[in-house]
């Protein structure tokens, strides 16, 4: 019996976008430098807060209302745990011998006993148009799977989830004419239709090249690999 796999919902993620990337990170624990999003985590935070308060009094948050979902932010006493980071909610499968998890921000709950699974998002830029973003940007790709991916999670720990999940943007305003010491934002809540029916095959195929002894090449659009491309080539000449 092969060793089980332990993988998150950003493993599989990294192998969609360069399997190579994927490899270096779980089997050799080489991960490319990056830096703390330590604003957004307060962002989140902070949204986190607010909609507990909504949760503990089974009222729908005021988007609710102007954006007409009939919803009220879902009460379960494993919700700590599922935003927990490293945590999360997990499934594991005997047949696949995997655990996969990842940590959502939160769920909603529809009156039929839909859940809405939710990603909170922080950001600041000039004329906000998800559209566009979401035609010209692959991060912005990788947010929607993002979602599927703790969809599939809720469906497979037995809960009924609902076809929309919501990205909750916060944009701030960087050409305010004071500061005086405050960030204001933009609240974008954007509407995304998704689709689970490709994330098991695409976790059975992460978890499987890392059982194996392949070691795939460099991603053609991976910004890490062509860096360390470049970087070598300069040493050698």
């Amino acid at each position: 019996m092969n060793e089980i796999i332990k993988l998150s919902r950003s493993t599989v993620e990294k192998y969609l976008s360069c399997p190579r990337c994927c490899v270096l990170d779980k089997k050799y624990k080489i991960k490319p430098p990056s830096l703390p999003f330590t604003l957004n985590i307060a962002v989140d935070n902070l949204c986190k807060n607010e909609f507990d308060y909504y949760r503990k009094i089974q009222e729908p948050h005021p988007l609710f209302i102007e954006y007409s979902i009939d919803a009220v932010p879902f009460k379960h006493k494993d919700l700590e745990l599922w935003r927990s980071n490293f945590k999360g909610i997990r499934y594991k499968s005997i047949e696949h011998n995997y655990d996969f998890g990842g940590a959502v921000d939160d769920i909603w709950q529809k009156k039929n006993g839909d859940l809405i699974i939710v990603d909170v998002k922080a950001t600041s830029r000039n004329n906000f148009d998800w559209s566009d973003t979401f035609s010209k940007y692959e991060y912005a790709k990788a947010y929607k799977r993002q979602l599927e991916m703790y969809q599939w999670l809720f469906k497979k720990n037995g809960f009924q989830v609902a076809k929309e999940a919501y990205l909750l943007y916060f944009n701030g305003k960087k050409n305010e004419e004071f500061f005086n010491n405050q960030l204001n934002f933009d609240v974008h809540l954007l509407k995304l239709d998704c689709s689970t029916s490709w994330v098991e095959n695409k976790i059975i195929d992460t978890v499987n090249l890392l059982r194996s002894d392949v070691f795939p090449k460099p991603s053609l659009n991976c910004e890490y690999c062509n860096y360390l491309k470049k970087r070598w080539q300069l040493s050698i000449t």
